[in-house]
């Protein structure tokens, strides 16, 4: 069983910039595909951004040039660098993990949920 606890999320302004986190226990992720996803009030779960145990990656066109998502297998954490933040992205940022090492964006490919950091951007 693996367990992801999400951190770094806060309040900031347009413009800005913020770290998300992805702790991961109870397994080795290395050969994990790895992504976030997010929840805008009123909206469905989307997702964002996806990395495999390759490094390759690949994101929405929302989120492209703007954010990175990266991992470090030696300390089984993956994070999310957010940069040039808009409204638009005030979500609740999941983390999640697919144990088979799958390329997809369908919520159901992914085994474990973290519990979510809050992301508000203020315009």
């Amino acid at each position: 069983q693996v367990q992801l606890v999400e951190s770094g999320g806060g309040l900031v302004q347009a413009g800005g910039s913020l770290r998300l986190s992805c702790a991961a226990s109870g397994h080795d992720i290395t050969g994990y595909t790895m992504a976030w996803f997010r929840q805008a009030p009123g909206k469905e779960r989307e997702f964002v951004c996806v990395i495999r145990w390759s490094m390759v990656t690949y994101y929405i066109d929302s989120v492209k040039d703007r954010f990175t998502i990266s991992r470090d297998n030696a300390n089984n954490t993956v994070y999310l660098q957010m940069n040039n933040l808009t409204p638009e992205d005030t979500a609740l940022y999941y983390c999640a993990a697919d144990r088979f090492g799958r390329w997809g964006q369908e919520l159901s490919f992914y085994d474990y949920w973290g519990q979510g950091t809050q992301v508000t951007v203020s315009s």
